[in-house]
């Protein structure tokens, strides 16, 4: 589909795969890869055509976040500003967006982790619907452990809702890495297989994603973010509310037609 310098994105039959494609450098977060992942999300979000996104990075990692190899430890501005100043402004033009743009994309979102996840890059990956691992992947926030400053890029909201405060807090804390197996079993993340075995699961669940109805995304992710804000009440009637009107929708009434013919539903792409 395009390449844009540190990213690669492909489309194939409604199935967008967005690498990280900086191998060298452990896919770590420089301002092009950014820009690129920002630039690829634009191009996914005004397709019709895109069904669900794979993200993965290239080589041995995902990512491992924050790229700080051309930062002089010494040098406390970047050109007119403090390192502070420059800092929230990337946040607030890049990084805080970025995630926010990928949290709200219409269509399923499914994280593979081939390797190590860091730092920021926790929150691109976690703010994904799936999260699939092989075997040698983990996990690790050395905000805290390691530099002094707190998680960012969402992982600080992601986390805690997948495994309570109490791990969130220790991971960053104690700077330890979480191994895929003991994530699963935390259940952070959906499944952790061997790593030879990643690309099929990865596969196996993509297709199944690309079948769902269109709007099932936005759906699942604003019910659940929902149901952490209400009340037992409020719950109860917002499910009701949103039964109301996707009761009377096209992909309700395939999925009864194919029940009652006793095959899969093939639902609308709209």
């Amino acid at each position: 589909m395009t390449n844009h310098d540190a990213i690669q994105l492909s489309l194939t039959d409604g199935i967008a795969t967005l690498t990280f494609n900086e191998p060298a450098k452990l896919n770590a977060l420089s301002v092009r890869l950014i820009d690129g992942l920002m630039a690829a999300l634009v191009q996914l979000r005004a397709d019709p055509g895109v069904r669900v996104l794979q993200l993965i990075g290239a080589g041995k990692a995902f990512s491992v976040g924050a790229d700080l190899t051309g930062m002089n430890a010494q040098d406390t501005h970047v050109g007119e500003q403090t390192r502070g100043e420059w800092t929230d402004d990337q946040m607030r033009t890049r990084h805080n967006k970025l995630v926010a743009d990928l949290r709200s994309l219409p269509f399923p979102i499914l994280t593979i982790l081939n390797g190590p996840v860091a730092g920021g890059s926790v929150g691109i990956a976690f703010a994904a619907d799936i999260v699939i691992a092989a075997r040698s992947a983990y996990v690790y926030l050395p905000f805290m452990s390691a530099l002094g400053i707190v998680p960012d890029m969402g992982s600080s909201w992601f986390l805690p809702r997948l495994i309570g405060t109490g791990r969130a807090t220790a991971m960053t804390l104690l700077g330890q890495r979480i191994s895929a197996e003991q994530a699963a079993a935390w259940g952070m993340i959906w499944s952790c297989v061997d790593d030879d075995a990643l690309p099929e699961e990865a596969a196996r669940i993509t297709q199944r994603l690309a079948r769902l109805p269109a709007h099932a995304a936005i759906e699942t992710r604003a019910i659940f973010d929902q149901s952490l804000k209400n009340d037992l009440q409020q719950q109860l009637d917002y499910e009701r509310a949103r039964q109301h009107e996707l009761i009377d929708g096209a992909a309700f009434s395939e999925g009864v037609t194919a029940f009652l013919e006793k095959r899969p539903p093939v639902f609308p792409r709209s």
